[in-house]
């Protein structure tokens, strides 16, 4: 079996159509057919709400709690299990796979000698007189771009997935692509933009001081982009913004899709696996917070949808609480490869074939601020909603099947006391989580979030 890989950074999972968390009209056709050739998994959770350590973690197999890289600004090259794992590609090219990959794939950890073909990705030029906004700064900005689509670096890594899809193969290949946006800034042609007239924009609920009940920790996370938030919210500027993220998305998915099709149109698409996922979810002002970055549903909530040919059913739909670390597990399982020893993470096989299947739904993040890096925060979620540890007994806890959203801090209320005990059980210990490694010292961060 082959394997075509694709991952999108900052989709958060607004296009699943979950009334409870977003009502508004999403445009991304090309996912929503994946999606309904396979198997959706609508509970899947990111490892880590941030880009790097959410990468590393799925492509490594090692979760950032025994890796200790929670956030962009660590050194991975300092952690000796990740110095020690094999990448996903590497695995599949210790196979015998020939391996390629095109655009943003890992970040910041990477075997660049487990790839065949190996094309990196950037970011799109700003548009002359940037910032377009009155809230422009640095990537916080949005507006149409002034390159041709053809121009810009996500439409030409989809072309090189395209072409290195439609060369002959006298080997199994695994071919990885992963696009920049809907990453800020929000850069695309303006008919996207066209797409969501501003009377039809829906812009997320907001509850006025939903950071109330949260502890001084979590509250800390969310302090750098709640200004954002408030200038955003000033300037009256909501709906703008949404329109650009779902432009954005709306661009995503037209590369995403140009990708599928060129599979389904080769003589690959009945021996060829496909996986979609996005590396974590994306407040869009949800809790009074901007991007991602923090242990709350819209940071760590993401997309996964899987094909396997004579696995998966059409149509099918899994509500089992997975996590971005069972992706490495199922993977190796599908195409009969040697399993590393190490590797975190389950095998979702059982649900692939049956989405119904007996699981022990959990889905463990992990995070830290990285003003203070030296503190790792986890989350778990499952059926029974979402519990935070923080530090010095600063928690949180949400009924999520009567407050989705989020909105009211449970933590002390005893009709929920056995649930949490429970959760925290389930969790890694302080003692348990690795140290978060020490920052790099850099001059000038470009990599954003």
């Amino acid at each position: 079996m082959n394997v075509l890989f694709l991952v999108a950074d900052d989709l958060n999972s607004w296009l699943l159509e979950d009334a409870d968390r977003y009502a508004g009209k999403v445009v991304a056709p090309n996912l929503k057919l994946f999606a309904a050739s396979g198997v959706n998994f609508t509970r899947a959770y990111t490892a880590a709400p941030v880009c790097s350590p959410s990468r590393t973690a799925f492509f490594s197999g090692v979760c950032p709690w025994r890796s200790g890289h929670y956030h962009n600004a660590l050194q991975v090259q300092q952690s000796e299990p990740l110095n020690t794992a094999l990448s996903l590609a590497g695995c599949f090219k210790r196979a015998g796979y020939t391996t390629a990959g095109f655009g943003k794939i890992t970040h910041g950890w990477d075997q660049k000698e487990h790839w065949d073909e190996k094309l990196g990705h950037k970011r799109d030029p700003a548009p002359p007189g940037a910032p377009l906004t009155p809230v422009g700064r640095g990537e916080q900005d949005w507006g149409p771009i002034h390159l041709a689509e053809a121009d810009m670096n996500d439409t030409m890594n989809a072309n090189a997935a395209i072409s290195r899809l439609q060369k002959p193969h006298d080997q199994p290949f695994f071919i990885a692509m992963g696009t920049f946006n809907p990453h800020m800034p929000w850069y695309v042609p303006q008919k996207y933009f066209d797409m969501f007239p501003m009377d039809e924009v829906v812009t997320p609920r907001l509850r006025k001081n939903d950071l109330d009940d949260v502890p001084p920790a979590g509250a800390a996370l969310t302090a750098g982009k709640s200004r954002f938030v408030d200038s955003v919210l000033e300037h009256g500027l909501h709906k703008d913004a949404v329109q650009a993220y779902l432009a954005t998305t709306a661009y995503v998915d037209a590369q995403l899709g140009r990708v599928l099709d060129a599979l389904d149109d080769s003589p690959h698409r009945d021996n060829t696996i496909v996986v979609f996922l996005s590396d974590h979810g994306f407040h869009l002002g949800e809790k009074h917070h901007w991007q991602k970055a923090t242990l709350w549903e819209e940071a760590t909530h993401c997309l996964l949808m899987f094909r396997v040919p004579d696995v998966t059913r059409a149509g099918s739909v899994c509500q089992r609480f997975v996590s971005l670390q069972d992706i490495y597990p199922t993977l190796v399982e599908l195409c009969g490869l040697d399993r590393p020893s190490y590797l975190d993470g389950r095998s979702m096989v059982p649900l692939l074939n049956d989405p119904d299947a007996p699981w022990d739904s959990t889905a463990i993040t992990c995070l830290s601020d990285k003003s203070r890096p030296e503190r790792g925060y986890v989350t778990i979620r499952n059926e029974a909603g979402r519990y935070i540890r923080y530090e010095q007994g600063q928690e949180e806890f949400y009924d999520t099947s009567e407050d989705p959203r989020e909105w009211t801090n449970q933590i002390d209320n005893p009709e929920y006391s056995a649930i949490i005990n429970a959760l925290k059980e389930a969790v890694p210990s302080p003692a348990e989580m690795a140290n978060p490694m020490p920052p790099v010292i850099r001059k000038n961060n470009s990599i954003g979030e």
